[in-house]
Parts: C-alpha cells; structure tokens; sequence
C-alpha cells in the first residue's frame, strides 16, 4: 500500500502521515494460531518540519516522531475499521530508543497488535534503519 491508498485509511495528512508504504505479512505461530504483522517504511528526506530546529547543525528524528511511525504503523493492521474512527493514543510504555535516526536513512517498522479491549488496542513495535533496531515499545490507542 503506498501513500495515496494509506490515505483512505488514516485520517493523518502532510505534514504528520508518517508512513510512505506498508504491507501486511501473515505468520503461524507454533500453537497455529496466525499473527498479523505491517512492515512499515517511512524514507528521512531531510527537509521534514521536525529536522528544522533538532538540530540544525546536526539532525535527528526526534523520538516521539519515531513513536508516531510506530503508531500509524500499527493502526493501519486494522483495516478497513480504522476508516471510521480517529486512532488517539492513550499510552506509550517502555520506550526505549537504541540508534540516531537522520536524513537519508530509510525506517521499517514492524509492529503487531497484542490485545484488544473493546475501543482500546494495544501493540508493540520496533523501528529499525539497515537491520539496525532504532527504537522499540509498547503502544495503546483508542479508536474514536
């Protein structure tokens, strides 16, 4: 899926759609039950509003722009469901941040869903640059 048709089911646009492509891979798990990954990617040009002033001597996507990716990632692995509602975050837990991000590099992110409790969902993801894990953690949103 590329920009354009995340666009029919995010309600993000520029300049906060973080995402330029995502694919969804299904694996079996050994109890058999199937598992339901997006494999996110998002391409750093270097012109991006939140590189201007971190740091303009030398920039770095800050971290919460990374927890954003993860985020819309992770939404997107609902499917047509997400069209109606507005994905709100509601926790951010045991981030941990491992590698700078900066212009030029390409992110993938993989991230799944872990549960569920009614408008509540819950994941984890991990953002990486070249195989190298970047940032990781737990996140929760409310679809409203």
């Amino acid at each position: 899926m590329d920009r354009e048709e995340i666009k029919t089911y995010l309600p993000h646009r520029e300049p906060m759609l973080l995402v330029d492509s995502i694919v969804v891979e299904t694996e079996t798990a050994t109890d058999g039950t199937e598992l339901h990954y997006a494999i996110g990617t998002y391409h750093v040009r270097g012109d991006e509003f939140f590189l201007q002033g971190h740091f303009p001597d030398y920039p770095v996507v800050p971290g919460v722009i990374l927890c954003e990716m993860m985020a819309q990632s992770c939404a997107l692995l609902l499917g047509d469901e997400i069209k109606s509602k507005r994905p709100l975050y509601t926790g951010i837990d045991n981030v941990r941040f491992k590698h700078q991000v900066r212009p030029g590099d390409t992110i993938t992110i993989r991230s799944i869903i872990t549960d569920r409790r009614q408008a509540i969902v819950f994941a984890k993801a991990e953002a990486k640059v070249d195989g190298k894990l970047c940032c990781r953690g737990n996140l929760s949103f409310a679809l409203i």
